[in-house]
């Protein structure tokens, strides 16, 4: 991944993350006809990442519901062409988007992206060291003093995932940049491709989206947004494009592991350049519109509460049964009638799991979401079989009054 295109993800992505601050995590709320996404339960952000503003109607209809960054903007043009489309969007500080009177658009301010990587100077023949986290933090206080009523998002590189990304220069191997870097925004995201990744022991480690949630989680404390950029495109591999159980896994592994929204990066820079490449792949396209459906129509359930101990699992695969099932993750949510389990494997090696529902009152029949089957419990109990870095997700109803069992 060539670090200019890692700025351009990076800078996507932290706006789109804005998109889902809560009230309490700026100073003042905007007055604005948009401002209601940063509050509504059901509005799960589903991003896409520098795409152009006269595509925002095809990326609608598969379910893409806020532009990250916007090329060498945001110009007055691009913001009212946003405005036709009622396409919000998180672009870059400047005085277009402080002034114009399309800026409504504007959920939130974009970082530099990836300032964790080593920058690139002109005329030099390799990138020098990283923004130091002491900048990044100067420039979000003058972009919070310009405009107190609009999030700021950040984006960080691979680093955050992999210690010894050699992109970062001369900080490789030092994660504990990122306990400062996390300070400079109100919502934080990072990226990482390992389906199309140059670096054979990297290519294919599905778990390492997982991975990179779970720091960002860490290092912020659980106290801002996390959120997450999928690859959706060949990117710089022009070998290899991600498969529709890809990316739909990668996806799910953020969203288990704690992430509250999703930016897709949809570039291909090789062999062609092609910035809305997922637009011309049509069965990886259909692939993101059913991924997208889904997390909307679960959008409620996906920003409520979770459920703490109301599942365990056990590891059901022969030699390691009963054994806790560390490489399955879970996020156990419930509305007034149904409880959800969404549960995805990071190991490479396929396996079984042991389910153990500690709640009353459900109906024996788990209906696996997407899949096209179900399976009976047993004592509050069911089976399952992941795939590599594969994810499931189990809906079960609660046997109550007004509450039909699916």
């Amino acid at each position: 991944m060539r670090y200019t295109h890692c700025f351009t993800v990076s800078f996507v992505i932290a706006a789109l993350v804005l998109l889902t601050v809560p009230k309490a995590g700026y100073s003042a709320e905007p007055d604005r006809s948009l401002s209601h996404l940063l509050e509504n339960p059901a509005f799960f952000p589903l991003g896409v990442s520098l795409q152009a503003p006269d595509k925002a109607s095809a990326y609608k209809e598969i379910g893409i519901n806020l532009y990250v960054g916007l090329w060498k903007g945001p110009t007055s043009d691009q913001l009212a062409r946003l405005k036709a489309a009622n396409m919000p969007v998180f672009s870059a500080q400047n005085e277009v988007g402080l002034t114009d009177p399309n800026n409504d658009m504007i959920i939130g301010w974009a970082q530099k992206g990836e300032p964790d990587n080593g920058q690139w100077v002109d005329g030099a023949l390799r990138a020098g060291p990283p923004i130091l986290p002491a900048e990044m933090w100067a420039r979000y206080e003058k972009m919070r003093a310009a405009d107190p009523t609009r999030p700021v998002l950040l984006n960080l590189g691979q680093g955050v995932a992999l210690d010894h990304w050699h992109g970062r220069g001369p900080r490789t191997n030092h994660p504990e940049d990122y306990e400062d870097y996390v300070k400079a925004a109100d919502i934080v995201s990072f990226d990482i491709y390992p389906v199309t990744h140059r670096d054979l022991a990297v290519r294919g480690r599905l778990d390492l989206v997982a991975k990179g949630v779970d720091r960002l989680i860490k290092w912020t404390d659980g106290g801002k947004p996390v959120w997450a950029v999928i690859g959706a495109s060949r990117i710089d591999n022009p070998d290899i494009i991600p498969t529709k159980e890809e990316v739909r896994n990668q996806v799910w592994l953020a969203i288990i592991h704690g992430a509250k929204g999703i930016i897709y990066f949809v570039h291909q820079f090789r062999p062609t350049f092609i910035e809305a490449a997922l637009l011309q792949h049509g069965d990886l396209r259909d692939a993101v519109k059913a991924i997208n459906h889904r997390i909307t129509s679960l959008a409620v359930i996906l920003n409520s509460e979770s459920l703490k101990d109301a599942v365990s699992t056990t590891n059901a695969t022969p030699r390691g049964s009963g054994e806790r099932f560390t490489s399955i993750a879970s996020l156990v949510k419930r509305d007034k009638c149904h409880l959800y389990i969404f549960a995805g494997s990071r190991s490479k090696l396929p396996g079984a799991a042991l389910f153990h529902v500690k709640q009353p009152d459900l109906h024996p029949n788990v209906v696996v979401l997407d899949e096209n089957r179900s399976i009976k419990t047993v004592e509050g109990r069911f089976r399952d079989n992941f795939g590599a870095y594969e994810t499931h997700l189990y809906q079960l109803s609660y046997n109550m009054p007004d509450c039909p069992e699916k």
